[in-house]
């Protein structure tokens, strides 16, 4: 939880030191790097690191991703311009990119099926807390002038985090000689970098049909498909065919796509929606939204009580039908702005993602042998990023068309109505798609588990 904490209050704590940075080192017109820098290098990079903690070991890993994180964390710190603190994100998001799948990978590792859910709900947690305190510490720490320490206060952090892992986290890893797929893992990591980067600045920093965005996607595409070809002939290739061939672990990382879609539809517009709409301070469209990160870990708290009982695929439909009930209230009372009613929806939505979240990644978890937990739990997370960064292009480019068309050309109160009400009616559209992949789930599969879940607990799988 302690390691989960440092990414997930660092992905929230520099948004409101912004201004203060600005004033300080300057660099306003490149200060949306300082997140999508960040959020490109830990998305790549989980792959990489899933892998290598099959190879390797889980230990090694993450105190390496924590060791990176506490050394970004120190340079950030020291910054003394834009384009370096921008660079020094990059090397953050690197370590970030070990801590977030190893530590669930951890999770998976060390605890029974009928403990993960609750566990996964203690993490789960951590980004509800993270989503409060990140913004209001980072505020404080702004106002007080002394916007370097939302930075340096991860020192503590990671060398607690550091010392409490090396002291009770024991595994037997079988020392095997390996061949690293350096080539696949340079050429996966560099064409999610061009798609990525592509989708994150598509109609913002170029537009969608200029000649530099179809460079970033063509080129992509191309280290993509040299990169499929590298995977057939690896000994060890870095992102096994075995992960997208079977149904189960396919279905369930579109699903964690159409929840990173979700998430970030949400995150993204709410507080815009409310602050445009209402005038709504910062602090209540923030704990407006607040409310989904609330709704989530209690769900997913509890997930396993469900899946125990009536199984994953059941219980993620539950889920994502609770999800779709929250968006379609969201979209449809939008044109009437409320700040309860928008909070009421959110707790909703998050109720349900915790009901299709958790059960979809411990069933892919609870599919595999340890060898090979670590490339799913890292799969499953990057197809949330891959979501995520989709979304904010496809979401991004909706609203700017909207605010395009609106009498003042900008973000008028009327035109942000307009506009929020049409993303989160394509945030419903994608919460109704990932109900198809909930539907595609295999049945057996969820059944052999459901059976191996009796043998070692004891409690008996409902029967149709």
């Amino acid at each position: 939880m302690l390691s989960t904490g440092l990414v997930a209050i660092d992905a929230t704590i520099v948004a409101t030191a912004v201004p203060s940075i600005v004033d300080d080192i300057g660099g306003f017109t490149s200060f949306p790097w300082l997140f999508s820098a960040y959020l490109l290098a830990q998305a790549v990079s989980v792959p990489v690191y899933a892998k290598l903690s099959d190879v390797v070991g889980r230990k090694p890993i993450i105190l390496s991703g924590i060791g990176l994180f506490l050394l970004a964390s120190i340079l950030c710190g020291l910054a003394w311009s834009m384009p370096a603190l921008i660079a020094f994100r990059v090397l953050q998001g690197l370590g970030a990119g070990a801590i977030q799948p190893v530590s669930i990978t951890i999770a998976g590792d060390i605890y029974t099926l009928a403990e993960r859910a609750k566990v996964q709900g203690y993490l789960a947690s951590v980004w509800a807390v993270s989503s409060v305190v990140g913004p209001t510490l980072g505020g404080i720490l702004s106002s007080l002038g002394i916007w370097r320490w939302i930075f340096f206060i991860n020192i503590p952090l990671c060398l607690l985090a550091g010392w409490m892992l090396v002291r009770t986290f024991h595994e037997n890893v079988e020392r095997t000689k390996h061949r690293v797929d350096y080539l696949g893992a340079g050429l996966l990591t560099v064409s999610l970098s061009l798609l990525i980067l592509g989708a994150l600045e598509g109609g913002q920093a170029w537009p969608w049909n200029s000649s530099i965005s179809i460079t970033v996607f063509a080129v992509g595409a191309l280290v993509f498909v040299a990169f499929l070809f590298v995977e057939r002939r690896a000994a060890e290739p870095v992102l096994p065919p075995w992960v997208v061939s079977r149904r189960l672990l396919a279905t369930t990382a579109m699903i964690s796509f159409g929840v990173g879609a979700a998430i970030l539809g949400l995150t993204s517009y709410v507080p815009t929606f409310l602050e445009g709409a209402l005038a709504t301070s910062p602090v209540f469209a923030g704990l407006a939204l607040a409310a989904l990160t609330v709704g989530w870990p209690i769900s997913a708290s509890q997930a396993g009580r469900f899946y125990l009982r009536i199984g994953f695929r059941r219980t993620a439909l539950i889920g994502i039908s609770v999800t779709v009930i929250g968006a379609a209230v969201l979209a449809l009372t939008a044109s009437s702005p409320n700040v309860l009613l928008v909070a009421v929806a959110c707790f909703i939505v998050g109720l349900g993602l915790g009901l299709v979240a958790t059960p979809s990644l411990i069933a892919a978890q609870s599919s595999v042998e340890w060898n090979e937990r670590g490339v799913v739990t890292g799969t499953n997370l990057f197809a949330r990023s891959i979501g995520s960064s989709i979304g904010v292009a496809v979401y991004g480019a909706i609203a700017n068309a909207i605010y395009a068309g609106g009498p003042s050309g900008g973000p008028d109160p009327q035109t942000t109505v307009s506009a929020s009400t049409a993303v989160f009616l394509a945030v419903l559209v994608s919460a109704v798609l990932t109900v198809i992949a909930v539907v595609a789930m295999p049945s057996k599969a969820d059944d052999a588990i459901a059976a191996q879940t009796a043998a070692k607990t004891g409690v008996a799988p409902s029967q149709d």
